[in-house]
This record gives structure tokens, sequence and C-alpha cells, in this order.
């Protein structure tokens, strides 16, 4: 319940003017009225604006939004800068106002934007396509706050017409443009960047990262489930404090239980950089870019605040929005939320016989090898492991069958052959595929990898994980990505999913979200798509 006036005291932050001060802050009606400096030396708890994750996929958490939020204000989020960008592949215009109302039944501050990529490619099947003109109708929306991600920088350097129509419908709202260039260096990143695209999110190298902060543009630093670059970036936040971001990007249940921006404040401040640029990345920089709806801790603003214990470990002691306290001492005060599901399935179970490939005399094969924290891949090519007349699985030399199984209509399996995730029995199957969400699987053999794909299809998507002898599977029956169950629940029963997956042999930290991103065509190097195995370098069908 609200109170309609209250007074809080502390320490508190004044980001702005670098620094902290005991004080009492009022609140009247979700609002802060006053904020009266003291001369109170006892206090030993901190107030800070709330913290914003500047770039998120909130489906990624396979939770709806209102589970989300439940989730994250335990830690002092108040604010997500949201692109709904993953259930826009599935289920079109229906699945972001999906997002978008389901956010507006808890108290916390979404900020969605304007999918700009759907499909991501014309390599792959989606369930779904927007348009310039769906673009901008959702960017004609208040709740619609920026263009999300333009994945496809080839478009905007060859000035492709759509791109570019999406791209001046948001300057024509005063909405700023999301960018997505991995590797992006020099001029190319230089036209990309004139073509007034304002963030970047996918810097993986710090020299990557100052091209593009010099040439204008905002690096947020992302350190998500399986895409981890803080260690590479942290240091440039030291010297470019107005101009960087945090953001998690893709987040898993069980990371999310963990801790969220929280977590960055405190590793970023454990590597002596100033707790104010600290603060003003991980609070004011997102609200002021998006021009988000967040208070500030400043008079007048919306009572968006937290009370840490100090300020090494930020550890959370009570999360406000709009002057309510919604988690208090590690517990959320917001309630579960009864959604009704959306969804867009249409695939048959498959046999063996549908994975089998053929050998040709080849010599060599072309293998994806995935790595530990990134989302790029190597193109490597391998000697194939041939029985009966068919490449399979070769465990003694870590080079494993990978298949993706269009889930939206009958079409033949696209199989490959992938590194590095060690599995030494079973396999993992997951309908959580960045862009378009097909069923993705990598195992050990036919039988294990069928398996696995036929518990997805049967829940019309989820994640399975099967071995000689066990299966265990969830359900994710929003959208094939999501749940619609206590958030707290989806992640213990992913806690138990992912150490069964690494009980297979993978090394992996995050091996669902790692598998969930060899689908994502637009990062280099080597991917699957539906329609067969994909050159990220020349854009095209190995």
């Amino acid at each position: 319940m609200q109170t309609q006036a209250f007074a809080i005291e502390g320490n508190i932050a004044d980001i702005f003017n670098k620094r902290i001060f005991p004080g009492i802050i009022k609140v009247e009606n979700g609002k802060i009225v006053s904020i009266t400096e003291t001369a109170n030396t006892n206090y030993t708890n901190y107030i800070l604006p709330g913290f914003v994750d500047s770039h998120v996929h909130i489906e990624s958490s396979m939770i709806i939004p209102s589970e989300f939020a439940r989730m994250a204000v335990v830690h002092g989020t108040v604010a997500t800068v949201s692109d709904p960008h993953e259930i826009a592949n599935v289920c079109g215009m229906e699945g972001v106002e999906f997002m978008i109302n389901n956010g507006k039944k808890v108290p916390f501050k979404f900020n969605f934007g304007a999918p700009s990529c759907v499909p991501a490619t014309t390599f792959e099947t989606a369930g779904a396509a927007l348009d310039s003109n769906d673009v901008k109708k959702l960017l004609e929306k208040h709740e619609i706050k920026y263009l999300s991600e333009m994945m496809n920088f080839p478009g905007v350097l060859f000035k492709d017409e759509e791109v570019m129509k999406k791209i001046a419908a948001a300057h024509a709202l005063g909405k700023p443009v999301d960018g997505h260039a991995p590797g992006l260096r020099g001029e190319q990143a230089k036209q990309y960047i004139n073509a007034g695209i304002s963030t970047d999110h996918e810097c993986f190298t710090k020299e990557e990262a100052l091209d593009k902060l010099q040439f204008g543009m905002k690096i947020l630093i992302r350190e998500g489930s399986a895409a981890k670059n803080f260690e590479a970036l942290i240091d440039l936040l030291q010297d470019y404090p107005n101009k960087i971001m945090f953001c998690s990007d893709d987040k898993h249940p069980d990371s999310l239980v963990a801790g969220h921006i929280n977590q960055l404040c405190a590793r970023a401040v454990a590597k002596g950089i100033d707790v104010f640029n600290v603060l003003r990345a991980a609070c004011i920089n997102p609200a002021q870019h998006y021009k988000l709806d967040v208070g500030l801790l400043k008079e007048g603003d919306a009572a968006d605040l937290i009370v840490v214990k100090d300020l090494q470990s930020f550890e959370v002691v009570q999360t406000y929005i709009d002057g309510k306290v919604v988690a208090e001492n590690g517990t959320s005060l917001i309630e579960c939320v009864d959604e009704t599901t959306i969804n867009k399935f249409d695939c048959d179970a498959i046999i063996e016989g549908d994975l089998k490939i053929p050998y040709n005399n080849e010599s060599v094969i072309a293998v994806i090898e995935a790595l530990e924290g990134q989302l790029i891949t190597n193109k490597l090519f391998l000697k194939p492991l041939v029985k009966d007349g068919f490449i399979i699985s070769d465990t003694t030399n870590d080079i494993l069958k990978i298949v993706v199984v269009n889930r939206y209509s009958k079409a033949p399996v696209a199989k490959a052959f992938i590194r590095n995730f060690q599995f030494k029995k079973g396999a993992i199957a997951s309908s959580v595929a960045h862009d378009s969400h097909n069923i993705i699987a990598v195992g050990v053999d036919d039988a294990s990898i069928t398996r696995a794909i036929n518990l997805v299809i049967a829940e019309e998507g989820g994640v399975s994980c099967v071995s000689n002898t066990t299966e265990m599977v969830i359900g994710l029956p929003v959208a094939g990505l999501m749940s619609n169950k206590n958030g707290y629940e989806v992640a213990e029963a992913y806690t138990a999913i992912d150490k069964m997956a690494k009980e297979l042999g993978s090394t992996f930290s995050a091996p669902f979200m790692t598998l969930s991103f060899m689908a994502l065509l637009v990062i280099p190097h080597l991917k699957l798509s539906d329609k067969g195995l994909f050159d990220g370098d020349s854009f095209s069908f190995v």
C-alpha cells in the first residue's frame, strides 16, 4: 500500500554534483517534494536513484515482464530499456502489445522499443514481419521510447530503403535509435553512426568501443548470462562517464535471482572506478539518453529510489518506485499476475532419419566454434567422422551435431557441426534460438537429439535436456520463449536443467544461452539457421 507522505533518512548520493551528504528526503504522492541536508553523521545507509538496465530482452529471462519486475526490484532495478524483438519475431505486433500490457500490471518502469529487424534477416524463417509502416505505428505509441537495435548494419551502410524509413520515423518523433554492429570499425562505423544511430552494446574489444566513442556513439557495457564484455570495456567508464551505460541484454532466470545492475556497480567500484561515474552509468545516463520517466533523486522527480547498505557491495535494503516500497530486505513485494499465453507453433515430431547427414567424400567440414562469454563464433574446417555412409558426432574430438528445426511450418531439418559443447552423452534443445526462435539442438547422437527436440515440440516451446537415463523439460508456452509461472519457480527449474546439461560434459557457464545464439546470423562468423549453415562475414550460406 502506498504511503501518501513519508520521509527517508540517510546518506544521499548527489550524482550530478559528485557529493554525498546526510539528509532527509520527503515524499508525497509518489514525488520527492524536498531534500534537506542535515548534520547527522550517524547514518550507515545510502540513498541512490534506482538502477536502469539500458538494454535487455525480457524474453531471455524465460519469464513474462511482470515476473521479471518482481525479481529485478530486489536488486534495486526500477526500470528497463526493453527490446521486445524476440517475441516480435514470433508473434509480430500482437507480441509487442502483449509485453506492453503485461508490464503495465505491476509497479515497474518498462520502456519498450519498436523492433527494427523482424525478421532479422531473409536467411531464416520467422513467425512474423514488421515493415516500416508497422514500426512507425509502434513508434507513435507513448509506451515505445526508441527504435530497437538496428542489426541490419549492411542495410544502413547501403542505405536500404526500408531500413532508412525506420530510422527516419524514429528521428521524426525525437526517439533515439539503438545500434548493433559487432566488429564494425573505422569509416564503416562512422557511416553507421552518422545515419543517426546512437548506441552499441555489441563491442567486445576496448579498441572497437573507442572507435565508436570517438565518432560520437554511446557504449553499453553488457554483462549477460552468455555474452560478457564487462572486463574488456569497464576501464572506459573512467574516461567517458557521460557516454557509458550498463546492460544485461540477455539474462537467464537463475542469473536474475543472483543479481542485476547492482552486481556491475560492485565490480566496477572494486576495480577502482570512481563511484559517481559508476552510478552515472547505472542510473543517470540511461534515463537521460532515452528520456525516461524515471526519477533521478531530485526535487520534483518521481520517488524511484533505493536504499543500499554501502557503496561497495550495493546490497539493496529497499526499493521504491513512484514512492511505493516494491522490495525490502531481499524480498519482492510485487504480487504475481495471472497471465494468459500467446504463441505461434506448428511443428510435428521428428524422427532420427530427419537428422542424418550423408557423407560425400568431404576431406573437411565447416564447424562452428562456440566461445565462452561471446556471441561471436569461429569458423573451423575439420576432418569428419564417418559411419555407415553418414557423418556423425565425434565426441573424442568434441565435434557434435547441431540442428535447427523450423517450428512455423514443415521443412527439412538444417544440420551442421559445432565444437566446445563437450557433451559426452545426451543432448539439449531449445525453442529460444535468436532471432527467429526455431528449435535448436546439439547432442552426441541422433537418438538423443531427436528425444530432446520432441520434448520441446510436445510443450509447443521450451528447453529440454536428455541423458541416457533422464529427461527434463521446462515448458515455455508464451511464444515458446517465456513461462507464465512464478519467476522464482522457473529459476529453480532452470537451475536444475542447467546443472543436468553441465553433467553431460559441458563447461560453458550457460550452455542453453550459448546454444540460443548459435542461430544468431547477424553475429559473425558461422551460425546455423533453419535454412542452412550461414557465413556472417559474407552474409551468405556456406
